[in-house]
């Protein structure tokens, strides 16, 4: 039984890592990455489709995205949607391809971008603790009624809090990452 809760309990730790990481991956670092157009919806046809699935994403080089569309049609919808977006950068549309150059960042959007991987870091480790909250009252309610003994209780308490600094700690280990890649220059 305490098994199947750590077990449980792992799986939904491991659900928020993951999720943290494809967060970070939106945050742009100064070097061209298709990542940072993952969230950005094409109004095409009357229906919100993500960019990845009108258009292929291509970094020919470190400063530079190519998007070519699958449609020649939706050049204008794919720049008017990356111009609306908060990434503040300008396509060029050439007809047949938009190149969106990637600047380098300011020192100043260096610390915002850093401060947001830091803030994406923490509500990853309260999501973390949160899981062990449940867990937690899991074993109680277990214990409570009988179907576990005080010395288990004791001993699968012992055991999430050790999983949930393992987490906590890759989740550290991850937000430093980040930041270290958005504040070099």
């Amino acid at each position: 039984m305490i098994a199947d809760v750590l077990k449980d309990s792992e799986g939904r730790m491991r659900g928020a890592i993951e999720a943290l990481k494809a967060d970070l991956l939106t945050l742009r670092t100064g070097r061209a990455s298709p990542a940072i157009l993952e969230k950005i919806k094409v109004e095409y046809y009357d229906t919100e489709l993500p960019l990845n699935q009108l258009a292929s994403i291509s970094a020919p080089d470190p400063h530079l995205l190519a998007i070519k569309p699958f449609d020649p049609g939706a050049l204008g919808a794919i720049e008017k949607a990356i111009l609306k977006s908060d990434l503040g950068l300008n396509p060029q549309n050439d007809g047949k391809i938009i190149r969106l150059p990637i600047p380098q960042l300011s020192a100043e959007r260096r610390k915002e971008l850093g401060k947001l991987a830091a803030k994406r870091g923490e509500e990853a480790r309260i999501a973390v603790r949160n899981v062990r909250r449940d867990a937690l009252h899991d074993l109680k309610e277990m214990e409570d009624e009988k179907l576990i003994s005080e010395d288990e209780h004791f001993r699968g308490k012992e055991q999430m809090q050790e999983l949930t600094d393992r987490y906590v700690e890759m989740v550290n280990e991850i937000e430093k990452s980040k930041e270290k890649e958005i504040l070099d220059v």
